[in-house]
Formats: structure tokens, C-alpha cells, sequence
């Protein structure tokens, strides 16, 4: 299974015994949307929904932060997810949050992940089968391991500032990157880690929310000033469309590619960490 799927793929698949589709959608605070709310009204059969505020660590300061293994094995296993399956992540999201999900999948040791390309809208606009209402799931077995290769903690943000083995890549927008735009989250200070590059998660996607891929995807990194041959970290606000611009650098074959949990939410309310505003 590519890690990028499209809706005729997936139609054709829809119901294999291995196979199992996972709404990952999640809003910023404050747009006024229920994603669990609209999940029950209208999602593609045999979903189920991935509660992204709640399979995190809840004790945490910080939104989304990533739970224990032990605490992401029991919630897959609730939603009949386990070892051995096939999942395919889609979002009804501006924030594109089926990539955070993708992300954490791969953390905790699920590799056959897919991202389903332009995700709920574009499987509803073709006019595909929805259902509504809570889906009944039967439990399976979910081996709790995580893989912290691909995570970054803010005492390795701090170290990388002198070292500066790996490019920091923010996927803000440019206002919020720059700091001339405040943050959705009050209590932190607009701005960003120093030596940053600034590539906006929209840049990866096409008119149609489907994502680039091969050169015009290649050119966007680039564009940003990314070198592709070297190690990258990617941040944001509070670790989604992080995962975005991860996924984008999957898809372009780049393997060494980390993102900071923490992000902007972390790294921004902290006393003792440097901020630089501008461009």
C-alpha cells in the first residue's frame, strides 16, 4: 500500500477484511466545529473516529502531545485497530490533521499507514457511499512500541540551536512565522526559532486538496530553502501540520525526518527560549 491512496483505490478496497479507515479530523480552537459531531453525521463506511485531544498525553500542558504506547495501543485497540491491518487515514480538516495521525501511527510501529489524497471532501464530492451514526468495532489486538527516532523534544530543539545538525522547517503561515500575526493561542509569544525556514503546510497541496507530488512537491521544499539531502525537523503550532510537511518529505523519499511534539505551543511559552521575529 503507497502512502498516498486515492479515492478509486480506496472504493475498490473499502471492506477488506485487513483494511481499516480512520477519520483523524481535528480543528483549531475556536472555528466553531465538532469534529466528533460531524464524524456521527457523515463519514465513509466502516470508519471510526481518532480522537486526536484525547489519544494524547491529557496530563500534558501542551495540546496533542504524544500519549504513552501503552495508552495508544488500548485506544486502537478500542477502535479495532491492531497489528496486521491496513489503515488508511482521511480528514475533513483545514488543518489537514489525517497527517498527524499518519505521524503517530508510524511512532507507535504501525508502518501500513495511507493517507487517503483529498480526504473526505473529495470522497464526497464523487458522490461515494457515507453512513452515519457510531460504529460498532470489535477489539483487536494492538502491540504498544514506540519508535523515537522520528521525535523531537525541546531539550533536543535547545541543543540543535548550537549544533545545527538538522534544518528546522515551520509549517505556520508567514504572518504567525514572522510574528506580525498573534498566535490562536493565548500566552505565547509570536515569533519563531531561530535558523527556521518557513514553509506554510497549504504549499503542499493543490487547488483541489489533493496533495503535490513529484517535482512541483520537490519544488516547494526547495522554494523554502530546504536542502533534501540533509536531516530535517519539522514544527508549527502545536505538532499538526507539522506532520503535514513530514509526510510531503515521505513522499519525496526522504527518510531522515523528525517533528518537534512540542512545536510553537512549547517552544513560544517557555522563559528561556530564544524567539526572532521577521521573515
Amino acid at each position: 500500500m503507497d502512502a498516498l491512496v486515492t479515492t478509486e483505490w480506496l472504493a475498490k478496497e473499502l471492506g477488506a477484511s485487513d483494511l481499516r479507515v480512520v477519520d483523524a479530523s481535528c480543528h483549531l480552537p475556536g472555528c466553531d466545529r465538532n469534529a466528533r459531531g460531524e464524524f456521527e453525521q457523515a463519514h465513509i463506511p466502516g470508519a471510526v473516529f481518532f480522537d486526536m485531544e484525547e489519544i494524547a498525553d491529557t496530563s500534558s500542558a501542551y495540546p496533542h502531545m504524544l500519549p504513552s504506547p501503552e495508552k495508544f495501543a488500548s485506544r486502537m485497540q478500542a477502535l479495532g485497530l491492531g497489528d496486521g491491518c491496513r489503515v488508511v487515514v482521511y480528514d475533513h480538516s483545514d488543518i489537514k490533521s489525517a497527517a498527524r495521525a499518519w505521524w503517530m501511527f508510524r511512532v507507535f510501529g504501525q508502518h501500513q499507514v495511507a493517507i487517503l489524497d483529498g480526504g473526505f471532501p473529495k470522497w464526497q464530492s464523487e458522490g461515494r457511499p457515507i453512513e452515519s451514526g457510531k460504529p460498532i468495532v470489535r477489539h483487536r489486538h494492538f502491540t504498544a512500541w514506540m519508535d523515537k527516532a522520528g521525535v523531537r523534544s525541546l531539550d533536543q530543539m535547545k541543543a540543535n540551536l548550537a549544533a545545527k545538525t538538522e534544518q528546522v522547517l515551520d509549517a505556520r503561515s508567514p504572518a504567525r512565522f514572522a510574528g506580525s500575526e498573534p498566535e490562536p493561542r493565548p500566552g505565547l509569544r509570536a515569533g519563531h526559532i531561530p535558523g527556521a525556514l518557513n514553509l506554510h503546510y497549504t504549499e503542499l497541496f493543490n487547488a483541489d486538496g489533493t496533495f503535490k507530488t513529484g517535482d512541483a512537491l520537490k519544488a516547494a521544499f526547495e522554494g523554502a530553502g530546504v536542502d533534501l539531502g540533509k536531516p530535517v525537523v519539522t514544527t508549527c503550532g502545536s505538532g499538526v501540520t507539522a506532520c503535514v510537511l513530514a509526510f510531503g518529505l515521505n513522499l519525496l523519499g526522504h527518510k531522515n525526518v523528525s517533528v518537534y511534539d512540542g512545536s510553537w505551543t512549547e517552544w513560544g511559552s517557555q522563559a528561556d527560549t530564544p524567539v526572532v521575529t521577521g521573515a
